[in-house]
């Protein structure tokens, strides 16, 4: 009798309740806005915990910050929807949200009561500049990623100086700057598709990296 074939066996699962430890550490430090969340993301799933590729999580990211709303949090309901289904996007989105709703309701008790006190005022104006320095450090991360230097790849960067000129000096509505960058960024596609640093859905970085529990061929949860 012949033995059974084996069967390919899928990549290693993250551990859900070490998946929710993660989700529920990242409500309590995310501190920075979207860009620090999203910093802290991807310094913990990406570059040390090795769940989430490279590509993967920017792959995502791109379609969260086309989408309306919280990107960060878009990013952390699809990545635990990604690493254990519907029970896993919905445990991330409500820990990534809970710990600050406590966090702010329990703070705005304290400036209300001693805001007014010299200590207390100052722990706030300290807090400023600490949370300004996560923003650009994360500003700084995300940069990084870019694919190329603007001589070798001057396109996503011409779309990137356009968009800013278009918001800030035009006053041009969001909406319609992102629409505009999409469109160009089909165009270039089409027409040139090297010129965006990508040729494929996933394949956007070739940074070498160790292997990741969720890689860039890695199927959707169906």
């Amino acid at each position: 009798m012949n033995a059974p074939a084996p069967t390919p066996q899928g990549p290693p699962a993250v551990p859900f309740l070490e998946a929710l430890r993660f989700w529920l550490q990242l409500g309590f430090i995310s501190f920075g806005g979207p860009a620090g969340q999203i910093a802290i993301m991807h310094r913990e799933l990406v570059d040390k915990r090795r769940w989430i590729s490279e590509a993967r999580f920017l792959h995502a990211l791109n379609f969260c910050m086309v989408l309306p709303g919280p990107e960060a949090q878009q990013l952390a309901t699809y990545l635990g929807w990604l690493m254990h289904r519907t029970r896993g996007g919905i445990a991330a989105g409500v820990l990534f949200v809970l710990p600050s709703l406590v966090l702010l309701i329990g703070l705005s008790g304290v400036y209300m009561a001693y805001g007014q006190l010299p200590l207390v005022a100052g722990i706030f104006y300290g807090i400023k500049p600490a949370v300004a320095a996560i923003v650009l450090h994360a500003l700084h991360r995300m940069a990084s990623k870019s694919p190329g230097s603007p001589g070798a790849r001057p396109a996503p960067w011409a779309i990137g100086a356009l968009s800013f000129t278009a918001v800030w000096a035009l006053q041009l509505r969001f909406p319609l700057v992102v629409l505009c960058a999409m469109l160009a960024g089909v165009v270039l596609g089409g027409v040139a598709p090297g010129a965006l640093g990508t040729s494929s859905g996933h394949a956007g970085n070739h940074q070498s990296h160790a292997p990741s529990l969720i890689d860039d061929t890695t199927p959707t949860p169906a």
